[in-house]
């Protein structure tokens, strides 16, 4: 056995804890293995190398660049989303100004103020922007479903565009809104 040292007995203090030197040899070590630095052969600190140092940069540029993408990405799809929200406003809107005309096919004379008919309307999304706002144009189109009992079908297609996006998503985008209405009773 070579290179083995004589292990001597521990001795015992009075508390029957462990003894002084064990403990100092426990201290001396931990207070070496913390940290980045370690000691070199030589008896000097050493810190990182180089490798390490670029690829620890190399981690963190990446985690950074991440979090700056997802941010673009939602703020981006906030974006689109308030838009939209705007455009499905403005769809049932249009469906609900055709679904206040008067219709009685019971009255006399026959009272149609719906009729079968196409109607276009060209507004800004509802949506506080600084620069230029965005217009929708909703389409209003009114069809009969149902001769007997009579029923109509009224549906409002508003289509809008992002211009400050790049061409291939600008859109155009269209939200749709469609009820049925019987007549008057």
């Amino acid at each position: 056995m070579k290179n083995s040292r004589p292990v001597l007995p521990a001795p015992v203090s009075d508390a029957g804890s462990a003894p002084a030197a064990t403990l100092l040899r426990l201290v001396t070590r931990s207070r070496h293995a913390r940290g980045p630095w370690r000691l070199s052969s030589t008896g000097r600190k050493a810190g990182f190398t180089l490798a390490e140092v670029v690829v620890a940069v190399a981690l963190i540029t990446l985690t950074f660049a991440v979090v700056v993408y997802g941010y673009l990405r939602t703020a981006d799809r906030a974006e689109w989303s308030s838009y939209s929200l705007a455009a499905q406003s403005l769809a049932m809107q249009g469906v609900e100004q055709v679904r206040a005309a008067k219709w009685d096919p019971q009255a006399w004379p026959v009272v149609d103020e719906l009729g079968v008919t196409n109607l276009v309307q060209e507004e800004p999304l509802d949506v506080p922007v600084v620069s230029e706002p965005v217009m929708a144009t909703n389409y209003i189109s009114v069809t009969t479903v149902s001769v007997n009992p009579p029923l109509r079908q009224l549906r409002a297609d508003c289509v809008w565009a992002l211009r400050s996006r790049p061409a291939r998503i600008a859109g155009p985008f269209t939200n749709t809104a469609v009820t049925l209405r019987a007549p008057d009773q």
